[in-house]
């Protein structure tokens, strides 16, 4: 189902702002919080103009038709944008689902868009384009209300269904039918009250100031993988499989172990060959490094590898397509892709949503940035939806992944609690 944009053209306004605080600081209560922020660098949003919803195998190519159209009907003449920065201008923030027949893909056009990088800062924006000109002028916050007493019960899959789901599929691999799928499950968090996105995504910042916090339509997050980032012709991806937590390996080298693990190498292999191999028809270069690095979080460690690639001037495409074209990745699906999902779908059983879909932003160019949504809960009413997945291999142990996926939800859970 796609809501269409309102029926007067829009007007989009980008001006610099002064800004004191914390990006996260200026979002208002109860106006769709939006997000996008790194080490206090990025864009927020609230309110909106324009709405997109779908579902289906075409649901990116479609996102991106739904887009240039409302681009198209933007009322942007000279002096729109006195900054012009990556996230400026309008913007769409943009969540997918995993799966190509789960309901609730959305892109949300905002009515204000607050953006920082290094020391400048900018607000834009979105109004009827008959509308008053507005000062640029930032509301004064409500209080974040922190999530109070929170009660724990199981999701859809609890831990005990998910060590047997893990066992099925590593006899399934043990007996040649595929290399490495990702399954993945959940737990609810209830509160006594309604909560609040910005204590979340507050609680996510400051824990992993080096991950994406992101919030998009009630998914409400802290990646640490980059997707997909497109600016002008330059595609970076920041790959992440293989994981261990603090203390693993001898004498606590919890990096060394990783790196020496044959068992994460190899599930980090599939995963960057993936990629690459979903990217390559639609680019003019590509550079994968030789060997991963490690990335560590304050409760995970993963082997890393950024991709980099040059779009082909001949056959240019926006970041929605690219995204279209590489979800999923044996990342979150498996290798090969197809198996996956499809052992996926057959024993996990869990609705995943939009958890290890894509999510982010696009911008007026068809350029932004879009990471895969990890360390997630879905927020509605009281209650939190929280998620987390591991990769299966032949050799994966059930217990093992449990106490990963555990590990992994501690992102969300510790957040949550403040």
């Amino acid at each position: 189902m796609t809501v269409a944009p309102a029926s007067t053209a829009l007007r989009v306004r980008t001006r610099p702002l002064r800004l004191d605080g914390r990006l996260l600081d200026v979002l208002p209560a109860d106006a769709g919080a939006l997000s996008w922020v790194r080490d206090g660098e990025g864009v927020v949003g609230w309110g909106e103009v324009a709405r997109f919803t779908a579902s289906g195998p075409e649901r990116f190519a479609e996102a991106d038709r739904w887009w240039r159209r409302v681009v198209d009907r933007l009322d942007a003449g000279a002096g729109y944008d006195d900054v012009r920065l990556p996230g400026t201008g309008a913007l769409a923030f943009a969540s997918f689902t995993f799966a190509d027949g789960c309901p609730g893909s959305v892109l949300v056009v905002p009515q204000v868009i607050v953006g920082r990088r290094g020391h400048r800062a900018w607000i834009t924006e979105i109004t009827p384009a008959d509308a008053p000109e507005t000062p640029g002028r930032l509301p004064v916050p409500s209080p974040v209300r922190p999530s109070g007493r929170l009660r724990y019960a199981d999701g859809q899959v609890s831990a005990h269904r998910y060590r047997a789901a893990v066992a099925a599929a590593v006899g399934r691999m043990r007996d040649g039918e595929l290399e490495k799928v990702v399954l993945a499950h959940d737990l609810l968090a209830v509160a006594d009250r309604p909560l609040d996105p910005r204590f979340l995504l507050r609680g996510l910042a400051r824990r992993y100031p080096t991950c994406w916090s992101y919030a998009v339509d009630g998914l409400v997050g802290a990646t640490p993988e980059l997707l997909l980032r497109l600016r002008g012709r330059t595609v970076e991806s920041r790959v992440l499989a293989g994981t261990m937590w603090p203390g693993s390996g001898p004498d606590g080298d919890t990096a060394g172990a990783l790196i020496g693990s044959s068992k994460d190498r190899r599930e980090h292999a599939y995963a960057v060959d993936s990629l690459a191999a979903s990217l390559r028809p639609l680019v003019a270069e590509l550079h994968v490094p030789d060997a991963p690095s490690v990335l560590t979080l304050p409760n995970v460690s993963h082997l890393s590898s950024d991709v980099h690639a040059r779009l082909d001037p001949a056959r240019p495409a926006s970041l929605l397509t690219l995204i279209g074209a590489v979800h999923p990745t044996a990342a979150v699906g498996g290798t090969p892709t197809p198996d996956a999902t499809a052992l996926i779908s057959e024993i996990e059983g869990l609705d995943r949503g939009r958890y290890a879909g894509p999510v982010g932003w696009v911008d007026a160019e068809g350029a932004g940035e879009m990471g895969i949504a990890l360390r997630c809960a879905e927020l509605q009413g009281r209650t939190a939806r929280l998620f987390a997945g591991c990769g299966i291999v032949a050799d994966s142990e059930p217990d093992g992944e449990v106490r990963e996926a555990a590990a992994k939800m501690r992102a969300v859970r510790e957040s949550l609690e403040g």
